[in-house]
């Protein structure tokens, strides 16, 4: 399912009724990291029972495992891979440093040895629900998976070819962007690109220049004069180099633009998320953006694992919930699975070369938000009906772009136009796209007094059957 969609909120609708109609007595859902737990719990805790119009959590238990001890009386436990290894070791309890990473990220070099421990014995669940089921747990984790005797189902916005074969090729359910788009569950993207230079066509540091030499551990950094010409690509740029005039540059323009081109209108600075290759490369980012818009670390900040300026969960709070953070500087914490509805902004300063990870940033941006939620922290706008994707690093110009696109692609045709065409007998999927795309843009802005007008027009209510364009023809299928 598309990013945002709600893959969290149909988890729990499938754990209701596994416990409710099937005698499921104990469901694991697995999260990627202890942050992402607690929005599953929270997804839970809003689930509303069919039968009695009560809330999950007051029909059945949900657990968040903090600790190493599982509640007795709990229907529904969520934890985090290592937390569930951790306690099939024999382990009383976990450094809860552990829980924070993904075991995409944590230091393992070979398969995690899983033996039977009768505290947590192979049938003390009955199905196991794996959410961002792309990540890796086919290889060094696959175990602590498999050693519970139980149905697994997983949960992805971006499946790979590992996934298909661990599950069997067993698909069972496909929602992509476009239909999520469509049926107003997601907001659309655009593109804005900035190009430089150097971007485009690497650089060098001439013979007799300074160059600091940067301790990727300290950030010290040492000063030596070049001997001769040192040239390097676009590629180096980010990772052997660091070409702080190419930051001020992108951020320099990027302000500039941001109320003319990008944001037309607008005074206040969108909710805006920028993604760097490292730490190190998030902190120069950082204090780059303070020092071009002139503004301290209210205004901007780092939320990765090594932040400075409070708790990552604290951070990540008030980046979701208050006015500021306006900008938000990340490497891989908010790059998968976190949920920021209020994000108007993805700014792209690394380049990215794998579509799985392409997907889940994009995705960070298409989720919908309540219009009192959105105003509540962005205060001169009164709803988030699309976000913007800027592009500083020709990531936008790879085949990644075929993977996950906006539904509006003739951008330069009116809806007038678009609608002839169709009446022609046009059946292009792009033109069906682009009205789609259209359509569910224009669908958050209409009033009531609009949408009265046009139910008398048609004679019909207007979203009666806003499900059929989830029928339009996708994209490269």
């Amino acid at each position: 399912m598309a990013t945002g969609s709600g893959k969290t909120s149909t988890a729990a609708n499938i754990s209701y009724r596994l416990i409710r109609h099937a005698d499921a007595r104990r469901i694991l859902f697995l999260v990627d990291r202890a942050n992402l737990g607690k929005q599953t719990k929270l997804e839970f805790e809003k689930f509303d029972v069919p039968e009695t119009q009560r809330k999950f959590t007051a029909e059945y238990n949900v657990q968040h495992l903090t600790s190493n001890i599982l509640d007795s009386t709990a229907r529904v436990c969520i934890a985090t891979v290592q937390r569930i290894y951790s306690i099939l070791k024999g382990e009383t309890e976990m450094d809860p440093e552990v829980d924070e990473h993904s075991i995409y990220e944590l230091p393992i070099s070979a398969p995690a040895p899983v033996e039977y421990n009768p505290t947590l014995p192979p049938e003390a669940f009955d199905v196991v629900i794996i959410d961002e089921c792309h990540r890796s747990i086919y290889g060094l984790w696959r175990q602590v998976v498999e050693y519970f005797d139980a149905h697994l189902i997983g949960l992805t916005a971006t499946p790979t070819r590992q996934t298909f074969g661990f599950f069997r090729q067993n698909l069972v359910m496909e929602y992509p962007h476009e239909m999520a788009v469509a049926d107003l569950v997601n907001v659309d993207f655009s593109v804005y690109k900035i190009e430089t230079a150097i971007t485009k066509q690497g650089s060098a540091i001439d013979a007799g220049d300074f160059a600091g030499y940067r301790n990727r551990l300290t950030r010290k950094v040492r000063w030596e004069e070049a001997d001769e010409a040192l040239p390097y690509s676009a590629a180096q740029l980010d990772r052997a180099v660091v070409a702080e005039d190419q930051f001020r540059t992108v951020i320099s323009t990027f302000r500039d633009k941001l109320f003319t081109e990008l944001f037309p209108g607008r005074k206040s600075v969108p909710k805006t998320l920028i993604f760097a290759r490292d730490d190190s490369h998030a902190d120069d980012i950082v204090q780059m953006v303070r020092e071009v818009f002139g503004k301290g670390n209210e205004f901007a900040t780092k939320i990765t694992y090594r932040t400075h300026d409070g708790k990552p969960e604290d951070l990540l709070q008030a980046f979701r919930n208050s006015l500021n953070p306006r900008i938000v500087v990340t490497v891989d914490m908010i790059a998968t699975g976190t949920d920021v509805k209020p994000l108007e902004c993805l700014l792209f300063i690394r380049s990215v070369k794998s579509r799985t990870y392409f997907e889940q940033m994009i995705g960070r941006g298409v989720r919908i938000i309540d219009d009192t939620d959105f105003q509540a922290v962005t205060d001169d706008a009164s709803k988030k009906d699309g976000f913007l994707v800027v592009d500083a690093v020709g990531v936008t110009d790879t085949p990644l772009m075929d993977t996950i696109q906006p539904l509006e692609r003739k951008r330069t045709q009116s809806l007038e136009a678009l609608f002839k065409l169709v009446g022609f007998g046009n059946r292009d999927p792009e033109v069906a796209s682009t009205i789609a795309g259209r359509l569910a843009r224009l669908d958050k802005r209409l009033t009531r007094d609009d949408r009265e007008t046009l139910t008398a027009l048609v004679r019909r209510p207007m979203s009666s059957d806003s499900r059929s364009a989830s029928r339009l023809p996708r994209h490269g299928r």
